[in-house]
């Protein structure tokens, strides 16, 4: 059986957790809590991380990305990755910049210092941070707003992996209920819709 080595608040894992589902494959979850560092863990993933997905044959797959391209390439329907170059590309961009920019502007100022922090032990949130995940939201919202506007997904005419990555780590964060749906009312569409 595939086993998913994850950790519930993550969206790199709620990205290959909905695309596992998405493919409808069975997999089994299990936690990893990647600051314990044990062996057997760190066998699979030197670098410690998760999401690590272990296939039935014993080959293990880490980093988010390089697992959502392997299980698009070996289970090819549905694609979420695109058949054409062009699409594949657009889908590769936003995947990228909600992993990278919106991650790094919105989730790790909001999630990171609110919830991580506090789980951790590290100390209160810093509120400058907070401040700034807060203000941040908005342009990402109104992208998402203006993708959604002018496609039927945010990266064409179908889901892909760029409304997953985008639903991931969204999730997360209006699980806080730090998301202001009533002012980003398109983007409050397309994540019904991905719901």
């Amino acid at each position: 059986m595939r086993i998913l080595y994850h950790l519930w608040m993550s969206p790199a894992c709620r990205k290959v957790r909905i695309t596992l589902l998405e493919k409808k494959l069975d997999f089994e979850l299990r936690t990893e809590n990647v600051f314990e560092r044990r062996d057997e863990f760190l066998s699979l993933n030197p670098a410690g991380d998760v999401p690590v997905l272990v296939e039935s044959d014993g080959s293990a797959l880490s980093g988010s990305d390089s697992i959502c391209e392997f299980l698009d390439e070996v289970h090819p329907d549905p694609p979420l990755i695109g058949r054409q170059a062009l699409g594949r590309a657009e889908v590769r961009r936003l995947v990228h910049w909600f992993d990278g920019k919106f991650n790094t502007e919105v989730t790790e100022n909001l999630i990171g210092e609110k919830m991580i922090k506090r789980f951790l032990g590290k100390g209160a949130p810093n509120s400058k941070a907070v401040r700034a995940g807060h203000a941040n939201i908005h342009h990402h919202l109104d992208y998402i707003g203006y993708l959604s506007e002018r496609r039927t997904w945010l990266a064409g005419g179908s889901f892909s992996l760029a409304d997953i990555a985008a639903a991931a780590h969204l999730s997360i964060i209006d699980y806080q209920g730090d998301v202001p749906w009533a002012e980003h009312e398109e983007a409050k569409n397309w994540y019904a819709r991905v719901k």
